[in-house]
Parts: structure tokens; C-alpha cells; sequence
């Protein structure tokens, strides 16, 4: 009976690591992955639950109502140089000319406030219905929002909202990937590729940023929760608005300063790119690197074999599509859900082309082609 009780225990323990809560025990990092992206774990930015993607949609009297409005959209990027924003662009302007909404300004802030300050201010003098953003500082862009607000144009928000706004009243709704678990899966990434053990590095976005702070949380409890062999030994934040160079100082200062590392883990893509840098330059062709975000240059280094052995994505093109329907829920007075989240994508090798086709609906570039 004491022996059939220890095993119930030791099941009992199993179990909880696999559904990422707290536990004795090491999890089967392989197993974990495979349970990522069945349910989105984020919580919205003030704390609401998440709704799926496919909750909204719109009928062919909505869309025809949407169409006879001839509607203005302006698409306010805090910025725009990676394959994300490219992609969530794409799918706006998409499901934008399916509803017959001109898109009459796409902006980049450069991931400087102060510019998408001034980028909203030039936007409302072409009187948009519309506008889809993510804001670059939640406090430093809300008086702008908020006038936008007041003027009677439908707020669609990317991942972050300004301070203060509720859902439903300043803004329409908020979409975003479901970035706590991309920090989940690129944890467990890791892991696998370590063997469950070794010591590693963590490269955050020092911003108050909503979705790579969940990310940068999520990392860190995966690790501590589930893997007591891996041990955090470096983390470093960095700023911008050159992430890939800063990234690449702070890899090589670790690599440096800690010669155990043997994993680092970059909050996204571009980041990601610095540490592959670093690792050349200081001869660690045996690190190993996860990442949130599947862009163009870390999906060639993966398929070449390099330092990129896992990383969870976004679904960016989607993202844009629900954005640009939840505007059309502003345009109609439509009840919408608060928050909407897609779920992560983990991706090695093994899956980088069929996960290319889902994240950016269409097949891999001839760059990554050749690499593979």
C-alpha cells in the first residue's frame, strides 16, 4: 500500500510539472511543448481573460453595413523594421480591403514616443475612423490616444494599451499573441536543447511593456519551476532602439564574464540576432539560443544548424486580420471581446517550414529555402 501511494504521489507530481505549476520534480521538457498552444496562458493587459481569435466575426449584413460606411483606417506602428510588424501590416491591410476601409497613413515610431506622439497628432488631421496601434510607452502616448479618443475614432490596440483605458470605452478591444506562453515554450526550447541542465543568460526588453515582460516573467518561472538543473547565472536588459547591437553587447559581455553559459535566451527575434553575433565572435558555435518570434534571419540560422535550436512564434498576419474585424465591430457598436489572444507556436527545424506557412501565410523566402 506505501508503495502504491509513492507512485500515485510521484504521478501526482509529474502531472503538475506537465501543466507548468510548481514541482519537485524535472519536467519532460518534449512533453511541454507539445501541451503549448493547446490553451493561451496570457491574461489581457488589466487582467481579462482570453477570448480565440475565431469568436470574432462578422456577418455579410455587417460587412455590407461596414462597406456603405466608406471608412478611414490609419495602421500606427511603435515600429515597423522586423518581419512581425511587416506581417501584421499585411494582414490589416488585407482584411481592410475586404471591408472597404482606405488605409490612409502606416507610420513607424522608431520605438521612440516622442515620435509616435507626433506620428498620432499628423494621423488625426486626415480624420481616420480608425486606427490600430501599439503604443510604444503606455504613459508617455496617453494624453494622444485619449484625444483620439474624444474625437470619436474606434481604438484597435496590438499587445499593449496607454494607461489608464478601459476596453469598451476608450477603445475597441486589444489583440495579441499569447506572449506568457511563447516565454513558456521558449523555456522548455531551451531546455530540451541543454539536456534539462547547464547554466544560461537572459537578454529582457528593459521598457514597460506589457507583452515582453510576460514573456521575460514566463521564461524565469518555467525554468525555476521545472527544471532545477538549469541555473540562471546572467540577465541583462536592453533598451533600444538598436536591439540587435545592444543584444550583441550583452551576449558577449556574459559569454565573457560567465564561461559556464551554455544557453542564452533573447526576448525576440531581433535580440536573437545580436547573441548569434556574439556567439561568433567569442568562437561559441556550441551555444544555444532560443527566442520569442519567428523572423526571416533567425529562421536561416536555424535551418543552417547554427546557435538558434528552438523558438516559440506569434501569429502576426492573423493578429492583423482580428484587429481589422474588431475595428469593424467599433464602426458598427458592436459588443467586443476586451482582450483576444492567439496562441504560441512552438518551432525547431523539424517544423520551420509548415510554421512559416501558419505565421506568415505564405511559403518560406528562397533565403531560407537555400539554408535548409
Amino acid at each position: 500500500m506505501r508503495l502504491a501511494s509513492l507512485l500515485q504521489s510521484t504521478a501526482l507530481c509529474l502531472t503538475l510539472g506537465l501543466g507548468l505549476a510548481t514541482s519537485a520534480h524535472a519536467t519532460d521538457p518534449a512533453t511541454a511543448i507539445q501541451e503549448v498552444g493547446k490553451h493561451v496562458m496570457s491574461l489581457g493587459p488589466n487582467g481579462e481573460k482570453p477570448e480565440p481569435a475565431s469568436s470574432v466575426t462578422l456577418s455579410a449584413d455587417e460587412l455590407a453595413k461596414i462597406k456603405g460606411m466608406h471608412a478611414k483606417a490609419a495602421i500606427v506602428m511603435h515600429y515597423a523594421g522586423n518581419d512581425w510588424s511587416q506581417a501584421q501590416i499585411e494582414g490589416l491591410k488585407a482584411q481592410f480591403a475586404t471591408m472597404s476601409i482606405d488605409v490612409v497613413a502606416t507610420t513607424d515610431a522608431g520605438f521612440k514616443p516622442d515620435k509616435q506622439v507626433a506620428d498620432i497628432e499628423t494621423v488625426l488631421a486626415q480624420k481616420p475612423n480608425i486606427i490600430v496601434s501599439i503604443p510604444t510607452d503606455p504613459v508617455a502616448t496617453a494624453t494622444e490616444y485619449k484625444a483620439a479618443a474624444d474625437a470619436g475614432v474606434k481604438l484597435v490596440f496590438m499587445d499593449n494599451v496607454p494607461k489608464g483605458f478601459t476596453a469598451g470605452k476608450e477603445y475597441v478591444s486589444v489583440v495579441s499573441a499569447d506572449n506568457y506562453g511563447n516565454g513558456v515554450a521558449t523555456a522548455h526550447l531551451l531546455a530540451q536543447a541543454l539536456g534539462g541542465k547547464g547554466d544560461v543568460g537572459l537578454i529582457f526588453h528593459a521598457a514597460d511593456f506589457f507583452v515582453t515582460k510576460q514573456r521575460y516573467d514566463a521564461v524565469k518561472k518555467t525554468l525555476a519551476e521545472n527544471y532545477p538543473e538549469i541555473h540562471i547565472v546572467a540577465e541583462q536588459g536592453i533598451g533600444g532602439p538598436d536591439f540587435s547591437g545592444d543584444a550583441e553587447k550583452a551576449a558577449g559581455a556574459m559569454l565573457v564574464s560567465h564561461r559556464s553559459i551554455k544557453g542564452i535566451w533573447a526576448v525576440w527575434d531581433v535580440p536573437a540576432e545580436g547573441v548569434i553575433a556574439a556567439a561568433s565572435t567569442n568562437g561559441r558555435d556550441d551555444l544555444i539560443v532560443t527566442n520569442c518570434d519567428l523572423g526571416e534571419n533567425v529562421a536561416i540560422n536555424m535551418a543552417s544548424d547554427g546557435v538558434i535550436k528552438g523558438l516559440s512564434a506569434q501569429r502576426p498576419y492573423d493578429q492583423g486580420v482580428t484587429e481589422a474585424m474588431l475595428a469593424g465591430y467599433g464602426l458598427l457598436g458592436k459588443a467586443a471581446p476586451a482582450y483576444v489572444a492567439l496562441p504560441a507556436l512552438p518551432v525547431t527545424k523539424a517544423n520551420l517550414a509548415d510554421a512559416w506557412q501558419q505565421v506568415y501565410h505564405k511559403p518560406v523566402t528562397d533565403k531560407i529555402k537555400k539554408s535548409m
